[in-house]
């Protein structure tokens, strides 16, 4: 099945929205529809559980720490159904899902049309499609000693991981950082050695922004040559952490969680946009989504020079069969993802450092998770 057009793409309306729910993770109820059996949770509000066993998914690294939030949450409310997640890589995830080996796969990058027509094989009578669920934020995140603040744009970020800046006081960081002591050290640049949806979220905002010092496609697979390599967001953010004047790039929940710094962005903008969740949310309110259609991969605009808009942004899809899920887990997949795309759970993950998705986004997410057969 070819790519889904994105007809009527029109940018989101739900930016103050967005930006209230960050300031305030205050309990607000559930759109999630009645249910025979409900359980409560933290918020009060209820979570359907239908279905038992266990329930299967793999890929996006990003998104590993979300689902621990949600699985704690839902495995409370739904004990009889055992929600376990696998991490591995968008591209990992992808590949076990058309093996019919997992439920649902988390992936960075929205489906290929050639993994949407692999999808095939296991979604009979249908394919895969892409459900946002999760939105944040790539942080590149640096450990240099007495550097509390440092500014990169698009191009310093390339020549960097490219390898051709490769002293933290290169001209082109000292011009973004007047005033800033930096040190003559060599850069220690870490990147992705799994095939990851963080790593074409970040090679996409590098070839819209780096005016050709990126001469890369952007892809899931680390294309440059130079640097070291990790597996995993958190063996990313491990190496950085572990190693002095090393820069990666990670999600922000994991530079929260390992004490690293991020440097702010110089996008165009008035001034610097730091990596904050209002940031980014400022770049999800103008996000363009899809039309009607049951896949609803997302067009975000990295090259954005909106004041106060995060560029590095990536969304997480949940990716599931619109028809031909397994009957033995289709009721409890519907309703895992009807609780996690529920206000309560985008709160408690954008605590987290994450960001809620927009209610427009949510709302079509809501409207076709009861269609999935």
């Amino acid at each position: 099945m070819p790519r889904r057009a994105l007809r009527h793409a029109r940018p989101l309306t739900a930016a103050a929205a967005v930006l209230t729910a960050l300031a305030s993770l205050a309990a607000c109820g559930s759109d999630n529809p009645p249910s025979a059996s409900s359980s409560g949770n933290a918020t009060g509000s209820p979570i359907a559980c239908n279905g038992s066993g266990q329930l299967l998914g793999a890929g996006s690294t990003a998104q590993a720490n979300a689902i621990d939030i949600w699985k704690s949450v839902f495995g409370s409310a739904c004990p009889s159904i055992t929600v376990t997640y696998g991490g591995g890589g968008s591209g990992a995830g992808v590949q076990q899902f058309n093996q019919g080996k997992v439920a649902f796969a988390g992936s960075d990058a929205p489906l290929k049309p050639a993994e949407v027509e692999a999808s095939k094989q296991v979604c009979t009578g249908g394919a895969g499609i892409d459900l946002p669920m999760v939105a944040g934020l790539i942080s590149i995140s640096y450990n240099v000693d007495g550097v509390d603040r440092l500014v990169l744009d698009g191009p310093t970020v390339a020549e960097i991981f490219n390898g051709r800046i490769t002293t933290w006081n290169d001209p082109a960081i000292a011009a973004l950082n007047p005033g800033v002591t930096l040190p003559s050290a060599p850069i220690q640049a870490v990147h992705r050695s799994d095939d990851s949806g963080t790593t074409a979220n970040l090679t996409a905002y590098l070839a819209a922004t780096s005016n050709g010092a990126w001469p890369y496609a952007p892809g899931k697979t680390w294309p440059a040559k130079s640097g070291q390599s990790a597996n995993g967001s958190a063996g990313v953010a491990a190496q950085v952490k572990q190693v002095k004047n090393s820069i990666g790039y990670i999600e922000l929940s994991y530079a929260q969680t390992n004490g690293l710094r991020s440097a702010a962005i110089s996008t165009g903008a008035p001034s610097p946009v730091d990596a904050t969740a209002a940031n980014a949310a400022t770049t999800f309110a103008h996000a363009a989504i899809p039309g009607t259609e049951s896949d609803l991969a997302l067009t975000l605009d990295y090259a954005t020079k909106e004041p106060g808009a995060y560029p590095i942004v990536l969304v997480t899809y949940e990716i599931v069969c619109d028809k031909g899920n397994k009957a033995a887990t289709l009721d409890a997949l519907k309703s895992f993802l009807t609780y996690t795309i529920s206000s309560p759970a985008q709160q408690a993950i954008g605590a987290k450092g994450y960001v809620p998705l927009p209610q427009e986004v949510t709302s079509r997410v809501q409207a076709v998770i009861p269609t999935l057969s």
